[in-house]
Protein backbone atom coordinates (compact mmCIF):
# COMPACT_ATOMS: atom_id res chain seq x y z
CA UNK A 1 0.00 0.00 0.00
CA UNK A 2 1.60 3.61 -0.64
CA UNK A 3 2.61 5.57 2.25
CA UNK A 4 0.27 8.30 1.31
CA UNK A 5 -2.90 5.70 0.79
CA UNK A 6 -2.40 5.07 4.45
CA UNK A 7 -1.53 8.43 5.79
CA UNK A 8 -5.35 9.70 4.43
CA UNK A 9 -7.02 6.67 6.25
CA UNK A 10 -5.20 7.83 9.12
CA UNK A 11 -5.94 11.36 8.45
CA UNK A 12 -10.09 10.83 7.76
CA UNK A 13 -10.43 8.37 11.31
CA UNK A 14 -8.31 10.91 13.09
CA UNK A 15 -10.82 13.77 12.14
CA UNK A 16 -13.81 11.98 12.46
CA UNK A 17 -13.09 10.75 16.06
CA UNK A 18 -11.98 14.73 16.82
CA UNK A 19 -15.15 16.20 15.87
CA UNK A 20 -16.77 13.10 16.63
CA UNK A 21 -20.00 13.96 13.64
CA UNK A 22 -19.06 16.01 10.49
CA UNK A 23 -20.62 16.45 7.62
CA UNK A 24 -19.18 16.27 4.03
CA UNK A 25 -18.86 19.50 3.03
CA UNK A 26 -16.71 20.00 6.38
CA UNK A 27 -14.56 16.75 5.82
CA UNK A 28 -14.00 18.10 2.76
CA UNK A 29 -13.02 21.50 3.88
CA UNK A 30 -10.81 19.96 6.32
CA UNK A 31 -9.32 17.75 3.83
CA UNK A 32 -8.52 20.54 1.20
CA UNK A 33 -6.48 22.35 4.01
CA UNK A 34 -4.23 19.01 4.92
CA UNK A 35 -1.02 18.16 3.35
CA UNK A 36 -2.89 15.45 1.83
CA UNK A 37 -5.42 16.96 -1.02
CA UNK A 38 -2.76 19.33 -2.44
CA UNK A 39 -5.66 21.75 -2.94
CA UNK A 40 -8.23 19.44 -4.52
CA UNK A 41 -11.76 18.29 -2.98
CA UNK A 42 -12.14 14.60 -2.62
CA UNK A 43 -14.56 13.12 -4.66
CA UNK A 44 -17.36 11.45 -3.32
CA UNK A 45 -16.46 8.17 -5.12
CA UNK A 46 -12.50 8.76 -3.89
CA UNK A 47 -14.43 8.98 0.23
CA UNK A 48 -16.47 6.04 -0.29
CA UNK A 49 -13.54 3.93 -1.84
CA UNK A 50 -11.62 5.32 1.21
CA UNK A 51 -14.71 3.97 3.50
CA UNK A 52 -14.64 0.58 2.00
CA UNK A 53 -10.72 0.32 2.76
CA UNK A 54 -10.36 1.68 6.22
CA UNK A 55 -13.18 -0.96 7.55
CA UNK A 56 -11.24 -3.69 5.66
CA UNK A 57 -8.27 -3.02 7.22
CA UNK A 58 -9.12 -1.57 10.42
CA UNK A 59 -12.27 -3.20 11.46
CA UNK A 60 -13.94 0.50 11.78
CA UNK A 61 -17.11 1.49 9.96
CA UNK A 62 -17.43 4.91 9.26
CA UNK A 63 -21.39 5.74 9.03
CA UNK A 64 -23.77 8.14 7.88
CA UNK A 65 -27.11 9.59 9.66
CA UNK A 66 -29.17 9.73 6.45
CA UNK A 67 -31.46 12.64 9.04
CA UNK A 68 -28.37 14.99 9.64
CA UNK A 69 -25.90 13.96 6.73
CA UNK A 70 -22.91 13.98 9.24
CA UNK A 71 -20.77 10.72 9.34
CA UNK A 72 -19.34 9.20 12.42
CA UNK A 73 -17.23 5.79 13.61
CA UNK A 74 -19.81 3.32 14.22
CA UNK A 75 -20.30 2.67 17.98
CA UNK A 76 -19.36 -0.36 19.65
CA UNK A 77 -18.90 -1.96 23.54
CA UNK A 78 -16.60 0.24 25.98
CA UNK A 79 -13.62 -2.49 25.74
CA UNK A 80 -14.24 -2.16 22.10
CA UNK A 81 -14.17 1.44 21.48
CA UNK A 82 -11.23 2.19 23.67
CA UNK A 83 -8.75 -0.84 21.68
CA UNK A 84 -10.41 1.14 18.59
CA UNK A 85 -9.51 5.04 20.14
CA UNK A 86 -5.74 3.36 20.89
CA UNK A 87 -5.00 2.31 17.28
CA UNK A 88 -6.34 5.47 15.97
CA UNK A 89 -4.37 7.61 18.46
CA UNK A 90 -0.96 5.21 17.55
CA UNK A 91 -1.55 5.00 13.91
CA UNK A 92 -1.68 9.39 13.77
CA UNK A 93 1.37 9.07 16.13
CA UNK A 94 3.24 7.19 13.71
CA UNK A 95 1.71 9.08 10.79
CA UNK A 96 3.01 12.57 12.49
CA UNK A 97 6.63 10.77 13.69
CA UNK A 98 6.99 9.62 10.14
CA UNK A 99 6.41 13.45 9.02
CA UNK A 100 8.68 14.61 11.37
CA UNK A 101 12.21 12.58 10.47
CA UNK A 102 13.96 15.60 10.14
CA UNK A 103 13.69 16.73 13.40
CA UNK A 104 14.02 12.92 14.74
CA UNK A 105 16.99 13.82 16.79
CA UNK A 106 14.91 16.46 19.28
CA UNK A 107 12.02 13.70 20.00
CA UNK A 108 12.06 11.05 22.56
CA UNK A 109 10.00 8.07 22.94
CA UNK A 110 9.65 5.22 25.14
CA UNK A 111 10.64 1.62 23.34
CA UNK A 112 7.95 -1.53 23.66
CA UNK A 113 10.98 -4.51 22.30
CA UNK A 114 7.50 -6.73 22.82
CA UNK A 115 5.84 -5.11 20.13
CA UNK A 116 8.78 -6.09 17.97
CA UNK A 117 9.60 -9.97 19.31
CA UNK A 118 6.60 -12.14 19.38
CA UNK A 119 3.30 -9.68 19.42
CA UNK A 120 2.06 -10.24 15.28
CA UNK A 121 2.69 -14.35 16.12
CA UNK A 122 0.37 -13.78 19.76
CA UNK A 123 -2.10 -12.03 17.46
CA UNK A 124 -2.42 -14.98 14.82
CA UNK A 125 -2.61 -17.75 16.95
CA UNK A 126 -5.21 -15.94 19.31
CA UNK A 127 -7.11 -15.06 16.22
CA UNK A 128 -6.79 -18.85 14.91
CA UNK A 129 -7.37 -20.32 18.26
CA UNK A 130 -4.05 -21.85 18.08
CA UNK A 131 -1.54 -23.40 21.17
CA UNK A 132 1.73 -21.91 21.38
CA UNK A 133 4.70 -23.64 21.88
CA UNK A 134 8.03 -21.09 23.44
CA UNK A 135 10.48 -20.93 26.35
CA UNK A 136 10.70 -18.45 28.85
CA UNK A 137 13.59 -16.89 30.65
CA UNK A 138 11.73 -15.17 33.69
CA UNK A 139 14.24 -12.83 35.66
CA UNK A 140 14.44 -15.23 38.93
CA UNK A 141 15.83 -18.10 36.67
CA UNK A 142 19.19 -18.38 35.27
CA UNK A 143 18.07 -21.00 32.88
CA UNK A 144 15.02 -20.93 30.21
CA UNK A 145 11.95 -22.75 31.11
CA UNK A 146 11.39 -24.62 28.01
CA UNK A 147 8.60 -26.46 26.29
CA UNK A 148 5.64 -24.37 27.74
CA UNK A 149 2.49 -25.00 26.03
CA UNK A 150 -0.34 -21.91 26.52
CA UNK A 151 -3.67 -20.96 25.25
CA UNK A 152 -3.29 -17.48 24.62
CA UNK A 153 -6.66 -15.86 25.39
CA UNK A 154 -5.99 -12.49 25.28
CA UNK A 155 -3.23 -9.26 25.25
CA UNK A 156 -2.59 -6.75 27.48
CA UNK A 157 0.19 -3.57 27.08
CA UNK A 158 0.98 -2.49 30.32
CA UNK A 159 4.51 -0.24 31.56
CA UNK A 160 5.45 -0.65 27.73
CA UNK A 161 5.49 -4.15 27.81
CA UNK A 162 3.31 -6.68 25.95
CA UNK A 163 1.78 -9.13 28.12
CA UNK A 164 0.05 -12.43 27.02
CA UNK A 165 -2.73 -14.52 29.47
CA UNK A 166 -4.10 -17.80 28.61
CA UNK A 167 -4.20 -21.59 29.72
CA UNK A 168 -1.79 -23.84 30.49
CA UNK A 169 -2.81 -27.32 30.87
CA UNK A 170 0.14 -28.79 32.23
CA UNK A 171 -0.01 -26.70 35.35
CA UNK A 172 -4.44 -27.11 35.08
CA UNK A 173 -3.74 -22.60 35.26
CA UNK A 174 -4.36 -19.76 33.85
CA UNK A 175 -1.12 -17.60 33.73
CA UNK A 176 0.59 -14.25 32.14
CA UNK A 177 3.90 -14.18 29.88
CA UNK A 178 5.92 -11.01 29.41
CA UNK A 179 6.34 -11.36 25.07
CA UNK A 180 9.88 -9.87 25.64
CA UNK A 181 10.63 -12.78 27.95
CA UNK A 182 9.48 -15.55 25.41
CA UNK A 183 12.01 -17.28 23.66
CA UNK A 184 11.62 -19.86 20.26
CA UNK A 185 7.70 -19.43 19.82
CA UNK A 186 6.28 -21.82 17.93
CA UNK A 187 2.69 -21.49 17.16
CA UNK A 188 1.10 -25.20 16.80
CA UNK A 189 -1.44 -26.62 14.50
CA UNK A 190 -4.02 -27.95 17.26
CA UNK A 191 -7.04 -25.47 17.91
CA UNK A 192 -8.25 -25.10 21.56
CA UNK A 193 -11.64 -23.40 22.58
CA UNK A 194 -11.59 -20.51 25.14
CA UNK A 195 -14.51 -21.77 27.57
CA UNK A 196 -17.79 -19.90 27.25
CA UNK A 197 -18.11 -18.48 30.31
CA UNK A 198 -14.27 -17.16 30.21
CA UNK A 199 -14.72 -13.12 30.27
CA UNK A 200 -11.43 -11.56 29.01
CA UNK A 201 -12.62 -8.08 30.89
CA UNK A 202 -14.34 -9.29 33.53
CA UNK A 203 -11.05 -11.57 34.32
CA UNK A 204 -9.17 -8.49 34.73
CA UNK A 205 -11.73 -6.18 36.05
CA UNK A 206 -10.15 -5.98 39.99
CA UNK A 207 -6.27 -5.98 38.51
CA UNK A 208 -4.26 -3.09 38.59
CA UNK A 209 -1.65 -4.36 36.54
CA UNK A 210 -1.31 -7.48 34.91
CA UNK A 211 -1.29 -9.76 38.05
CA UNK A 212 -4.77 -11.32 37.79
CA UNK A 213 -4.79 -14.43 40.05
CA UNK A 214 -3.42 -12.95 42.85
CA UNK A 215 -4.53 -10.97 46.08
CA UNK A 216 -8.16 -10.21 47.47
CA UNK A 217 -10.42 -7.83 46.07
CA UNK A 218 -10.29 -5.00 48.94
CA UNK A 219 -12.04 -1.34 49.09
CA UNK A 220 -8.78 0.98 48.59
CA UNK A 221 -8.84 4.70 49.92
CA UNK A 222 -5.99 6.59 49.42
CA UNK A 223 -4.96 10.33 50.40
CA UNK A 224 -3.36 13.11 48.37
CA UNK A 225 -2.20 16.13 48.13
CA UNK A 226 -3.76 18.99 45.65
CA UNK A 227 -1.38 18.62 42.99
CA UNK A 228 -1.25 14.86 43.04
CA UNK A 229 -5.11 14.70 42.84
CA UNK A 230 -4.79 16.51 39.34
CA UNK A 231 -2.62 13.67 38.05
CA UNK A 232 -4.85 10.97 38.65
CA UNK A 233 -8.13 13.21 37.69
CA UNK A 234 -5.96 13.20 34.30
CA UNK A 235 -5.00 9.66 33.86
CA UNK A 236 -7.01 7.35 36.49
CA UNK A 237 -5.19 4.55 38.25
CA UNK A 238 -8.47 2.25 37.90
CA UNK A 239 -11.13 2.13 36.11
CA UNK A 240 -13.16 1.63 39.83
CA UNK A 241 -12.31 5.25 40.90
CA UNK A 242 -13.95 7.83 42.84
CA UNK A 243 -12.69 11.07 44.12
CA UNK A 244 -13.94 13.19 47.24
CA UNK A 245 -12.12 16.25 47.16
CA UNK A 246 -11.48 18.77 50.43
CA UNK A 247 -9.69 22.31 50.51
CA UNK A 248 -6.11 20.76 51.06
CA UNK A 249 -6.12 17.36 49.83
CA UNK A 250 -8.00 14.62 47.82
CA UNK A 251 -9.37 10.97 48.95
CA UNK A 252 -9.38 8.42 45.86
CA UNK A 253 -11.18 5.48 46.20
CA UNK A 254 -10.68 2.32 44.37
CA UNK A 255 -12.16 -1.54 44.28
CA UNK A 256 -9.03 -4.07 43.37
CA UNK A 257 -7.15 -6.30 44.10
CA UNK A 258 -3.88 -5.86 46.48
CA UNK A 259 -1.32 -6.92 44.39
CA UNK A 260 2.53 -6.31 43.94
CA UNK A 261 2.08 -4.12 40.95
CA UNK A 262 -0.26 -1.93 42.55
CA UNK A 263 2.03 -1.54 45.65
CA UNK A 264 5.03 -1.09 43.67
CA UNK A 265 2.62 1.81 41.64
CA UNK A 266 1.53 3.69 45.27
CA UNK A 267 5.16 3.47 46.36
CA UNK A 268 6.30 5.26 43.13
CA UNK A 269 4.47 8.61 44.75
CA UNK A 270 6.15 8.78 47.85
CA UNK A 271 5.36 11.02 50.36
CA UNK A 272 2.26 12.87 47.86
CA UNK A 273 -0.27 9.42 48.95
CA UNK A 274 -0.96 7.90 51.90
CA UNK A 275 -2.83 4.64 52.18
CA UNK A 276 -5.80 5.17 54.81
CA UNK A 277 -7.41 1.57 54.17
CA UNK A 278 -7.36 -1.38 54.54
CA UNK A 279 -5.38 -2.13 56.85
CA UNK A 280 -3.50 -4.85 55.08
CA UNK A 281 -2.71 -2.69 52.28
CA UNK A 282 -1.04 -0.27 54.58
CA UNK A 283 1.12 -3.20 56.13
CA UNK A 284 2.27 -3.97 52.96
CA UNK A 285 3.64 -0.17 52.13
CA UNK A 286 5.13 -0.23 55.55
CA UNK A 287 6.87 -2.83 55.12
CA UNK A 288 8.10 -2.11 51.87
CA UNK A 289 8.85 1.47 52.90
CA UNK A 290 10.63 -0.20 56.00
CA UNK A 291 13.15 -2.64 53.95
CA UNK A 292 14.13 0.26 51.24
CA UNK A 293 15.47 2.41 54.60
CA UNK A 294 16.82 -0.61 56.27
CA UNK A 295 19.26 -0.26 52.87
CA UNK A 296 20.51 2.65 54.01
CA UNK A 297 21.12 2.47 57.64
Amino acid sequence: MPKNLFSRYIWILDTIKRYGRIKRDELNRLWMLSPHSNGEPMARRTFYNYRVAIEELFKISIECDSTTFEYYLADSDEHSQSVTDWMVNSMTMSDMLNGARDISNRIFIDDIPSARTHLSTIIKSIKDSNPVMFSYQPYNRLNPVDGIILEPYFLKLFRQRWYVTGYVSADDKIKTYALDRMLQVKVMREQFEMPADFDPAEFISDAFGIVFTQGEVKQVAIKTDIRQAKYFRALPLHHSQREITNDTYSIFYFKLKLTPDFVQELLSYGPRVTVLSPPELKAMMVDNLTQALDNYR
